[in-house]
């Protein structure tokens, strides 16, 4: 029997952005945080390298805009880059005051009161100026968030619960476009559950499980995006998909990235001859940005025929390298990979989704009472390529902007009642569930295959032909046959790669994470490709 459930907020995706926002919001307030495997199943657990921010005395906010910009290959928004980078020392600060374990420098540590945490130094970044808690950033600030929500009697944390589609007034008919909740499925149940909520906020991280190679966990598969795309919601620069250079090549390792923090303290990439090549593609050599870094291996990949390049540490210092790389250097090891003696076999991956839902500076959609924060949205602060560690911390700075903003619209919004609920009268359990699996495989690589590295015209207009058949597929079988969490994402996951495919047929242009051998220069004019769905009202 479905369930009709009612909270103040309800959030969809318990990472960084929905945890951080949780947390920022007051104790009486009734929230529900939803997960649709368990709590720890996001990207953000899986995050190596930490948090960019400008910390240091030698640092500039200045410069960390400068850098971003820069990397952004012109089409950065210099209002959302200067709000998230002048936010960025509060939000860290935030994190230290929940107890997140950042690594200390004692060497460096000032009597006078100065920045005590060590600092690294990424790509596209001139100075050091990302706090990390040794390479397991993101699992030391999850289960902080996750401790400090547990301890909050008004959070709700849900696990297995994934949300099918919103609730909005326009889709029940009524006058007004207002996001009122959720339908949910409940896995354990098997029911399609309605969640009534004030406030919703979309917080389901990115797409990159689009592709058939990613360093993204499973659930990567664009449902914030799907979900407010069919609730009337503009999307932006979704053909930007950044491709983390290096991730572990292993017929055994499941999308283990290997972390840029390894660059930045002196690793070096090789050709299988032991031959270094960075420095013939740019003048940063292995500190390039990540777009140009992925593309050079690519281009060796390709022109050599080989599977893989070669990063390696191991003229470091054994322990300099175990210290700082604990994780990597085990894991690797796991596998027959000494680091400290060897390098580590590397390949370009999926990683990262630029574009997303169209946000103002407090994580508003185009729907009333809709919010999306985390890399679900598309704030202007990445542009075409997204600079290395600022991810994490747009999450904490929407989500407290967003948190903020809540605040001032609790008197004037209402607990919206009587939604209907699921209504699965008209389906029957599926006995071809094989159609699920074999769409997903055959999406996934006609995307790396297509849409991937290096774009031509007639790749795309395959890729659009073919998704354009699955999406038919797929929403006849939706319509027949009861839910399941692998239909749910694979019918998001379409949705999203349909949005790709048409973002980067209208750009005319390489720039950043979109490069096109139709299209090899970059036009004196940067412009965001901006997607309005049928159902929104100008």
């Amino acid at each position: 029997m479905s369930q009709h459930y009612q909270h103040d907020i309800l959030v969809i995706g318990s990472g960084a952005a929905g945890l951080t926002l949780a947390l920022s919001l007051p104790e009486h307030l009734s929230i529900a945080v939803l997960s649709k495997g368990n709590l720890a199943n996001g990207s953000t657990y899986w995050a190596q390298g930490g948090v960019a921010a400008v910390l240091d005395d030698l640092d500039t906010v200045e410069s960390h805009v400068a850098d971003t910009l820069n990397a952004g290959g012109g089409l950065c928004r210099e209002d959302s880059v200067r709000f998230t980078v002048e936010h960025s020392r509060e939000a860290i600060q935030w994190l230290i005051d929940q107890g997140v374990p950042f690594t200390r420098d004692d060497e460096t540590a000032r009597e006078d009161g100065g920045f005590e945490f060590h600092l690294t130094r990424e790509g596209g970044h001139s100075h050091r100026r990302i706090i990390h808690a040794a390479d397991a950033t993101g699992a030391a600030i999850f289960n902080t968030l996750f401790e400090r929500a547990k301890q909050r009697a008004n959070i709700e944390l849900l696990e297995q619960r994934v949300a099918v589609d919103l609730i909005t007034e326009q889709k029940l008919g009524l006058k007004g476009q207002r996001c009122l909740g959720a339908y949910v499925l409940n896995r354990a149940s098997g029911q399609v559950d309605t969640y009534h909520a004030r406030f919703v906020i979309l917080a389901t991280g990115g797409a990159a499980k689009v592709y058939l190679y990613t360093s993204n966990p499973d659930g990567a598969c664009g449902d914030g995006i799907a979900m407010a795309w069919r609730a009337g919601c503009r999307v932006g620069n979704l053909e930007f998909n950044q491709f983390h250079p290096t991730c572990l090549y292993h017929p055994q390792a499941k999308s283990f990235l290997i972390t840029e923090a390894l660059r930045g303290e002196g690793a070096l990439l090789k050709l299988p001859n032991g031959q270094r090549f960075m420095q013939r593609f740019d003048s940063r050599a292995e500190l390039a940005p990540r777009d140009i870094v992925a593309r050079a291996i690519d281009h060796e990949m390709k022109r050599l025929g080989v599977d893989c390049v070669y990063l390696d540490i191991s003229h470091k210092p054994a322990e300099f390298i175990k210290s700082h790389f604990p994780t990597v250097y085990e894991r690797c090891l796991d596998f027959g990979i000494d680091i400290t003696q060897a390098p580590i076999p590397v390949v370009p991956a999926a990683h990262y989704t630029c574009g997303g839902v169209v946000v103002d500076q407090n994580g508003h959609t185009d729907v009333p009472g809709l919010y999306a924060i985390g890399e679900t949205s598309f704030t202007g602060l990445h542009g075409a390529n997204r600079m290395a560690s600022n991810s994490l911390l747009e999450c904490f700075v929407y989500a407290q902007a967003a948190a903020a903003d809540i605040l001032q619209q609790l008197d004037q919004v209402a607990m919206p009642a009587n939604l209907p609920g699921w209504d699965a009268s008209q389906v029957t359990d599926s006995d071809e569930d094989v159609i699920i699996a074999h769409n997903w495989d055959e999406l996934r690589r006609f995307m790396w295959d297509y849409v991937g590295i290096v774009r031509t015209n007639k790749r795309l207009q395959r890729a659009e032909h073919r998704v354009r058949l699955l999406l038919n597929e797929i929403d006849e079988f939706y319509s027949n046959y009861k839910v399941s969490r692998d239909l749910i994402e694979l019918r998001n996951l379409a949705q999203v790669a349909e949005l790709m495919i048409r973002s980067a047929m209208l750009r005319h242009e390489s720039r950043g994470l979109h490069y096109t051998l139709d299209y090899p220069q970059m036009l004196p004019e940067a412009k965001d490709t901006i997607l309005q769905p049928p159902t929104y009202d100008d």
